[in-house]
């Protein structure tokens, strides 16, 4: 059956608001609604103001670190707010070892537990995704150590996994034919797996529909009435994206013999201000999406593969971040650096902020801008990095030929013109995604058609 999508009466935008402050309120049941956390901006409350904040001010109950910065465990402790702690993706390698992560804990984590609420220890951010060969090596060993160096410390209770994105997936066009990639799902995902299953820790994923709707697909990515989209391979039918990410990712662990593993969601959320004519992007838009979320997953309800399933969830972000590059990546927030409600979703108690709530905006229609891009490398990429992009790509199950010799896009023959030629073509028939083209930070999008007269890149 052929997809459908459509829209019925759209609600009110105060309609929005209300709904989105009650869900909010009704999430209380099964896991809390948890926040990302960041750092990226000049201009934040000190830790101490934060913790005070959204114990005092908030129903937050947990959050989500990118480090173990000591300052934010110091201004916790005490909170009862639950804290995921990181270790950085650079120190993956040393904690592989026993002693590394021996000495990551006795640094990181003996000093805080007893007075702050440290949870769950993040090995690494989206390894999978930067293409590093030994970092990806070593991950599923590093999980294991810091996992025994919790042990031998006499510590319980401190869930160890690793965040990854959709990029894991080979194939998710459908939720039910979900499969990790090649190679990586024999060698990474199944040991990984089985360690979840040994310590009775989560899967953490970061679905993300804002980087996989159209056009067309918009109301089906924010929750908002749509037809739905009908799995041929099952009959079932789905009414939001985000369901479906989640059971392509549950297919691939269950095609693995791991589908009675938790999953959790390290990352989601909607950017309520993007660049002029940015499809998709407005505070009508985060707010139906972090809304609808909420109250989704605190549900019980599950997806269509997971029913009466609950998943602990962190929406990113706690603040606007004026440091990030794009001004969509700096408008994730949920409140600004003053501590007020970038847009009101109901957490503050008793309806209080920490200033005057914003008059509500009026909602714009994006337009349905919608232009090809491909993936090519930063200018000022060195030759290893490209190497190690092409390696990966070709290693994924990506057709390669061309840039071999004698195929048509060997020449020019140099690291730059068959990287960028390996990295598009992992983008596009990955779904074309952000993600899909970040490459440890050294793939960039353009709107500028790289082919040449003899080569055509996929688009």
């Amino acid at each position: 059956m052929a997809k459908h999508f459509g829209s019925l009466a759209k609600p009110s935008f105060s309609a929005l608001f209300f709904l989105l402050s009650t869900l909010l309120h009704q999430s209380s049941g099964g896991y809390g609604i948890g926040v990302n956390y960041g750092t990226v901006a000049d201009n934040l409350p000190t830790p101490s103001q934060v913790a005070a904040f959204l114990k005092d001010r908030t129903t937050i109950d947990r959050i989500k670190l990118f480090d173990a910065n000591p300052d934010i465990l110091r201004a916790f402790a005490n909170t009862g707010i639950a804290v995921t702690i990181s270790v950085a993706n650079g120190d993956i390698p040393s904690v592989a070892k026993l002693a590394g992560a021996r000495d990551w804990v006795a640094n990181h984590v003996l000093p805080f537990h007893s007075q702050t609420l440290i949870t769950r220890i993040a090995v690494g951010n989206e390894i999978m995704a930067t293409a590093d060969k030994n970092l990806i090596g070593h991950l599923v060993p590093a999980m294991r150590s810091v996992h025994s160096a919790l042990q031998l410390a006499g510590i319980k209770g401190i869930e160890v996994t690793t965040p990854h994105s959709l990029g894991i997936l080979s194939s998710s066009a459908a939720p039910s034919s979900g499969r990790f990639r090649r190679r990586y799902d024999q060698v990474i995902f199944s040991p990984m797996l089985e360690f979840h299953r040994q310590t009775n820790s989560s899967f953490m994923v970061n679905p993300y529909p804002f980087f996989g709707f159209t056009a067309k697909t918009l109301n089906y990515a924010i929750f908002k009435p749509n037809d739905g989209v009908y799995d041929n391979a099952t009959g079932m039918k789905y009414t939001n994206m985000f369901d479906a990410q989640m059971d392509a990712v549950y297919s691939a662990m269950k095609r693995l013999g791991y589908g009675d593993v938790q999953i959790s969601v390290g990352e989601t959320g909607w950017p309520s201000a993007g660049d002029p004519n940015q499809l998709g992007v407005s505070m009508e838009n985060a707010i139906s999406y972090n809304g609808n979320l909420v109250s989704h997953v605190s549900s019980g309800k599950g997806t269509p593969l997971m029913s009466n399933r609950t998943f602990e969830t962190f929406i990113f972000a706690l603040f606007n971040e004026n440091l990030k590059p794009s001004t969509s990546e700096r408008n994730y927030g949920l409140f600004r650096p003053d501590l007020t409600p970038v847009y009101d979703v109901g957490i503050l108690r008793g309806g209080q902020g920490g200033g005057a709530t914003p008059a509500m905006p009026t909602p714009t229609t994006p337009s349905p801008v919608s232009r090809t891009m491909w993936c090519v490398p930063k200018v000022d990429v060195n030759d290893q990095a490209l190497q190690a992009n092409i390696d990966f790509v070709c290693s994924s199950g990506v057709d390669c030929k061309p840039i071999q010799d004698g195929g048509p896009c060997f020449n020019p023959n140099t690291l730059r013109s068959h990287a960028a030629y390996a990295m598009n073509t992992y983008y596009q028939t990955n779904g074309r995604h952000d993600f899909n083209c970040d490459f440890a930070q050294t793939g960039v999008l353009t709107t500028t058609d790289p082919s040449t007269d003899t080569c055509k890149y996929v688009s």
